[in-house]
């Protein structure tokens, strides 16, 4: 019988060169929307799903993000003492008490696919999310929930996808793939940000993953590519080999955080949500907008 998805795996070692110089000395994914990090928006989704263990596969320069979901005592003695409980709540509930963090080095950054191999030792034989902060996905379900409930129906690797626009293919990882349901469909080939013209369809994988753990064995394996990196694709593309593997549109708005464009979007898109200043955002963004 298969096992329950229980952990979740955080790749948060890549530069994040996009975002220079703001992510010099911190990293990408402790950049804010409205008032929480990236990487807090993916783990509270991970969380709704009921994943216990948070994997974080780390590089240089990211212990902000240790420290992020770490207890802060001179913080919240400072608030307590003067008498900040609200701002002292918020703090302590960064993470719930029953979630374990769990931090691997990544010594080099050699790709997705090597980053998701460092879990390895932490998974072991169990099915796994793999969940990439840079794509912020909001829902009024969890993504990762929706896939975790996919994974139990299909009893096999599940990859949240979405259609982009055909001269965005270079972009993705892309699915060829047949209808099953409305929202599921069976995939039979994966390539890696191919040409529009050669690109199999327009569904693009993005940022969300439920695996079995079968991929490790066939990551171990892949060549590694262009750059010296090891791609999760290649490892998905041999595992479709063996295994089935479904692909889901998962019901949500994505926001490409990876792009000043796409954070910036996110940025409007929350901060119009937050009951604390949404009414006067609105009203600004209005009279920004007014001839």
């Amino acid at each position: 019988m298969m096992k329950k998805v229980r952990k979740a795996v955080f790749p948060v070692a890549g530069m994040g060169s996009r975002f220079l110089p703001a992510t010099k000395a911190s990293p990408k994914e402790m950049m804010a929307v409205v008032d929480k990090p990236l990487i807090q928006y993916a783990v509270e989704e991970a969380v709704a799903a009921g994943i216990t263990d948070m994997v974080f596969i780390t590089g240089r320069n990211k212990r902000a993000i240790e420290d992020h979901f770490d207890k802060a005592y001179e913080l919240e003695a400072e608030l307590e003492a003067r008498g900040k409980m609200e701002l002292l709540r918020i703090v302590q509930e960064v993470i719930p008490p029953h979630i374990n963090c769990i931090y691997i080095r990544q010594p080099e950054a050699l790709g997705l696919g090597h980053a998701v191999l460092c879990a390895r030792p932490v998974i072991q034989d169990e099915p796994f999310a793999v969940i990439l902060a840079d794509d912020l996905i909001d829902g009024e379900t969890s993504i990762v929930k929706q896939m975790v409930e996919v994974f139990a129906r299909q009893r096999c690797s599940v990859l949240g996808v979405q259609d982009v626009p055909r001269d965005q293919t270079r972009q993705y990882g892309i699915v060829a793939a047949q209808p099953i349901s409305e929202r599921l469909e069976e995939v039979h080939g994966i390539v890696e940000k191919p040409a529009p013209e050669v690109a199999p369809s327009t569904l693009a994988v993005v940022g969300r993953y439920i695996l079995t753990p079968r991929i490790f064995d066939h990551l171990e394996k892949v060549q590694a590519g262009a750059g010296g990196e090891i791609q999760l694709t290649d490892g998905l593309a041999a595992l479709m080999a063996e295994e089935r593997v479904v692909a889901y549109r998962f019901q949500g708005t994505r926001y490409d955080c990876g792009s000043k464009l796409g954070y910036l979007q996110a940025s409007v898109a929350l901060g119009l949500q937050h009951p604390e200043v949404k009414a006067e955002f609105a009203a600004y963004l209005q009279q920004l907008t007014l001839p």
